[in-house]
């Protein structure tokens, strides 16, 4: 553990040691008991960038908690950051604020579908999706993933075909297989989707969440994409999903139907969320990047210590998210829940995969957004509860 933590780059996911981590009230560290390593939730184990903390210190110092009054702040800074990472605009008069990313996708599944309408998904994926979807009242059409993780054109073909005027969900960086879909792939989709009037809805929180290297591509940069929509937001990148806000961005085509959401959706982002959102795409770059060598760096250490400690365990090759996507079918024939495993008998907490629907059975998720030795701690005991 000593080696991995001297080899891991500066960063922040080297400042935290796990005796602050346990002080923390919030989901990944309280929802299970204290002998456990939570390596589940999207949750970071990293120091709030200091010019967002600094941001959030002179707002509250000010009594400046009242509700967000502008959120062209977010979006300018937000087009600012595009532009720099991505090549991409993002028009500000295109955007709408919204609480968080899956608020924003759900407002859009309703708004683009009829009340007994498809939504097409692409599983094992963010299990909020399909749950919130046939909440609405939306049937679910499954379109899964190949066996790389990847989108599959045959089988979204077939969705679409058997759904004309539905609304697909995109996962861009995928979750939880951490995949990055490339331009060709992305452009196969809009080619699909235009012959099938599907409406595409892009899930790019973890957007800025790929290391150099591998590239992220906006789902409305590509040509056939005008009539969707992207729902991002800086709260994974930065740890901040306590800080509530995201953006709903529409393709050119699309903005007469983004006229149609009420402006009262931008009263679930708070004011304090919109500031600290703004900051960290604007300030904390820097920040970012050694958290991004970070995460790299611990996608490398969990393959090194599996092939050593648990070789019956595969990792997905993947580029983008802090998650690995773990395979324990070799390692464990026919138990659906690998996860439940590994919290009774090694005290690490994963995702359960079959949470994740279809292509989920046997595998688990695993946060890599933690330090190396944590890191090298949890895999120890994975390594033990197969004993």
């Amino acid at each position: 553990m000593a080696e991995a933590e001297a080899a891991a780059p500066a960063g922040p996911l080297l400042v935290p040691d796990e005796r602050e981590l346990r002080r923390r009230t919030s989901a990944k560290w309280r929802c299970h008991p204290a002998d456990v390593l939570p390596l589940w939730v999207a949750e970071a184990d990293v120091p709030t960038p200091e010019p967002v903390a600094r941001a959030l210190r002179e707002a509250i110092d000010r009594g400046d908690l009242g509700y967000p009054a502008d959120h062209l702040g977010y979006a300018r800074a937000l087009d600012a950051f595009s532009r720099e990472r991505w090549g991409v605009p993002v028009p500000e008069e295109r955007t709408l604020p919204v609480g968080d990313v899956m608020q924003g996708v759900t407002e859009l599944v309703a708004l683009l579908t009829p009340p007994d309408g498809t939504v097409v998904l692409s599983p094992p994926l963010y299990p909020p999706i399909a749950e919130l979807a046939r909440h609405r009242g939306r049937r679910v059409v499954e379109a899964p993933l190949d066996p790389a993780g990847r989108l599959d054109p045959e089988t979204l073909e077939r969705a679409f075909r058997s759904a004309p005027g539905s609304v697909y969900v995109l996962c861009n960086p995928h979750n939880p297989t951490g995949t990055v879909p490339r331009p060709d792939e992305l452009d196969t989709l809009a080619g699909l989707a235009g012959r099938y009037d599907v409406r595409v809805v892009a899930d790019e929180i973890h957007a800025p969440i790929v290391p150099p290297g591998a590239r992220f591509t906006p789902w409305l940069s590509r040509p056939g994409a005008e009539r969707g929509f992207s729902v991002i937001s800086a709260s994974k990148s930065w740890n901040l999903p306590g800080a509530k806000a995201a953006l709903v961005v529409a393709g050119p085509d699309a903005e007469r139907d983004l006229a149609v959401l009420p402006g009262a959706l931008g009263h679930a982002a708070s004011h304090l969320g919109v500031l600290a959102h703004t900051v960290a795409l604007r300030e904390a770059g820097e920040w970012l990047d050694g958290f991004l060598a970070g995460v790299a760096a611990n996608r490398r250490l969990v393959v090194r210590l599996l092939e050593l400690l648990l070789p019956g365990v595969g990792v997905l090759e993947s580029e983008g998210t802090y998650f690995a996507w773990l395979d324990c079918r070799e390692l464990w024939p026919g138990e659906p829940d690998p996860a439940a495993r590994f919290l009774e008998r090694g005290r690490v907490a994963l995702s359960p995969g079959p949470e994740f629907g279809t292509g989920g059975e046997g595998r688990a998720r695993l946060n890599l957004a933690c330090s190396p030795s944590l890191l090298a701690e949890a895999v120890r005991r994975m390594a033990a509860a197969v004993d």
